[in-house]
C-alpha cells in the first residue's frame, strides 16, 4: 500500500532504551519465522476446469506462431476444487512448436472503500492426462492486471509433485519469467512418463484444514495458562479464533494474515505459537518462553481472514472487503465518501477482534503480513500517528535492533517509506491499535520472493 522505498529506524544504542519498556523487544526471540509449504484440502468443493477447444492466441507485441488443440490433442487437466484454490484454464495451445496452457487468477470481490477489484494469489493443480514425458509450458495470461503487476519481476512459482501436505515438498520454479508487454506470467515443467499431478502456487498455501489442526493441537496444549476460544464467526460462519497464553498483566496482541494470500503469515503464526506452547517438544517449554509468560498475556489470531483462505483471494473476506482497511471509520459521518468500520455486516472479523481489545488493552502490538514486491523482512510502524513521539520511536527502534540481532531474516534499512507526521491513516490497523492504545504497534512484512538478506 506504501511505496516501496528505503528508510532507516533509530537503533538502541544508548542506556534510554534499557528501562523497563525495553522487555517488550525480546517478544523477538521467540518468533519464528515459517515458510515452508503447504497442504491441501481433499474435502473442499469449488470449481474445476476441463480443456475446450479454443481460438487462437494472437500476440501484438511480438510475433508468436500459434495453433489451438483439439480436445484429442489435449493432454493436461486443470483444476481449482480445493482449499484455498484459484486458477482459472483458459486454453491450450501450441506455440512456437511448444504445447502452452493458458490459465486466469480469478479476482477477489469488488472492494467498496478501495473501487477496486484485487487479485495475485494463485494456486492450481495440472494433472497430465498422458502416459508420455511431456515439457508444458504454463501462462498466466492476466498476470499484467494483478493488484501489484510491477511484483512479478523476480518472483519465482512454487511447486510441488508429491504431496503438497509436506512441508518440504515445495520448491522455486527458477525459470519464472514476467512478460510485462505481454502481461503474462510463464514457466516450464517437465511432466514425467506416467502422468501425475503437480501443484503450481504462487507461495505455498496453508490451508483451512491445517489451521484446524492448528488450533486442536492448541486446545490440546499441556500449557495450562493456555486458553483456546472464538471471539464472533466469520460471514461465511467460521470461527474467529484466538489463542491466549500466559499470565503478564501486560497484554500482547499478535494477528496473522488479514491478507489471505499473504500465507506466510500464517505459518507465522504456527512457529510462534509452537515455541510458545512447546507443541514439538511434547509440552516443554524453554526458559525465556516461561519468563515471558510470566509478564505477559498473549493473545494470538493465527488467520484473520479465514473465509478468504479457503476462496483463495489476495487481500479481501468473503465479501471483498480489505480488512487492514477496515479498523476505523473514512471520513465524517453526513458526508458524500464517508465510509462505517468494522461493522458486523461487512468487517465482523475486525469487529469482534476490536472488542475484544477494548476489553484487554494492548501493549503491544504485531500485525504480520507478506510483501509481494520486497525480497526482504522489515517493519512498518506508526509514524503518521497524531500520538508519534519520543516514546513510541526508541520502542520501536529498540525492537527493530533486538529482532535484527535476534534473528538474522530481519534487516534495518529496506522498508515503506514512513507516512508523513500526521498524516497516517488511521483506518489501517497498526496505525488504529498504536493510536488508540499509545502501544508499540508495528506491521511485519514477510516476502514472497526468496529473501535476499539471508
Amino acid at each position: 500500500a506504501c511505496p516501496h522505498q528505503m528508510c532507516r529506524y533509530p537503533h538502541a544504542g544508548s542506556t534510554m532504551y534499557r528501562d523497563w519498556h525495553f522487555v517488550l523487544v525480546v517478544v523477538s526471540l521467540f518468533i519464528l519465522h515459517g515458510t515452508r509449504s503447504e497442504a491441501f484440502s481433499p474435502l473442499a468443493q469449488r470449481r474445476s476446469s476441463v480443456f475446450r477447444s479454443t481460438t487462437s492466441f494472437i500476440s501484438s507485441s511480438r510475433s508468436i506462431r500459434s495453433m489451438s488443440l483439439s480436445s484429442q490433442e489435449e493432454t493436461i487437466s486443470i483444476s481449482d476444487a480445493f482449499d484455498g484454490g484459484n486458477g482459472e484454464y483458459v486454453k491450450t495451445e501450441m506455440v512456437n512448436g511448444v504445447k502452452t496452457v493458458f490459465v486466469r487468477i480469478r479476482p477477489d470481490p469488488y472492494t467498496e472503500l478501495e473501487q477496486k477489484t484485487h487479485f495475485q494469489y494463485f494456486s492450481f493443480r495440472a494433472t497430465s492426462k498422458t502416459p508420455k514425458e511431456e515439457t508444458i509450458k504454463y501462462v498466466i495470461e492476466n498476470a499484467g492486471d494483478a493488484s501489484y503487476a510491477i511484483a512479478w519481476n523476480g518472483s519465482t512459482t512454487f511447486y510441488t509433485c508429491t504431496d503438497p501436505n509436506d512441508p518440504n515438498s515445495w520448491k522455486r520454479k527458477l525459470d519464472t519469467s514476467y512478460d510485462s508487454s505481454a502481461g503474462t506470467l510463464s514457466w516450464s515443467h517437465a511432466h514425467s512418463k506416467g502422468g501425475g499431478s503437480v501443484y503450481f502456487s504462487y507461495f505455498p498455501p496453508y490451508s483451512y484444514n491445517r489451521h484446524l489442526a492448528l488450533i486442536s493441537q492448541c486446545a490440546s496444549s499441556r500449557e495450562d495458562s493456555c486458553a483456546v476460544r472464538t471471539l464472533g464467526q466469520t460471514l461465511d460462519g467460521r470461527e474467529m479464533e484466538c489463542i491466549t497464553v500466559g499470565k503478564g498483566t501486560r497484554q500482547c496482541w499478535i494477528i496473522h494474515r488479514q491478507h489471505p494470500g499473504e500465507t506466510m503469515a500464517e505459518f507465522y503464526a504456527e512457529g510462534l505459537l509452537t515455541r510458545l506452547l512447546g507443541l514439538d517438544t511434547n509440552g516443554c517449554i524453554d526458559g525465556l518462553t516461561k519468563h515471558l509468560m510470566q509478564k505477559y498475556t498473549f493473545h494470538i489470531v493465527p488467520n484473520m481472514c479465514p473465509d478468504g483462505s479457503f476462496r483463495g483471494h489476495l487481500r479481501t473476506n468473503a465479501q471483498g472487503q480489505n480488512l487492514n482497511r477496515e479498523w476505523a471509520n473514512t471520513g465524517h459521518e453526513g458526508e458524500e465518501h464517508y465510509y462505517q468500520a468494522p461493522t458486523v455486516k461487512r468487517s465482523p472479523e475486525v469487529h469482534c477482534v476490536l472488542q475484544e481489545m477494548d476489553k484487554t488493552g494492548v501493549d503491544v502490538f504485531l500485525d504480520v503480513h507478506g510483501d509481494e514486491e520486497l525480497p526482504f523482512n522489515f517493519l512498518a510502524g506508526a509514524e503518521g500517528c497524531p500520538n508519534w513521539g519520543p516514546r513510541l520511536e526508541h520502542l520501536q527502534g529498540a525492537f527493530l535492533a533486538s529482532y535484527s540481532r535476534a534473528n538474522s531474516d530481519m534487516q534495518i534499512p529496506i522498508a515503506y517509506e514512513p507516512e508523513e507526521p500526521g498524516e497516517g491513516r488511521m483506518n489501517v490497523c497498526s496505525n488504529q491499535i498504536a493510536c488508540r492504545f499509545d502501544c508499540l504497534a508495528v506491521t511485519l512484512e514477510m516476502p514472497f520472493k526468496d529473501c535476499l538478506s539471508h
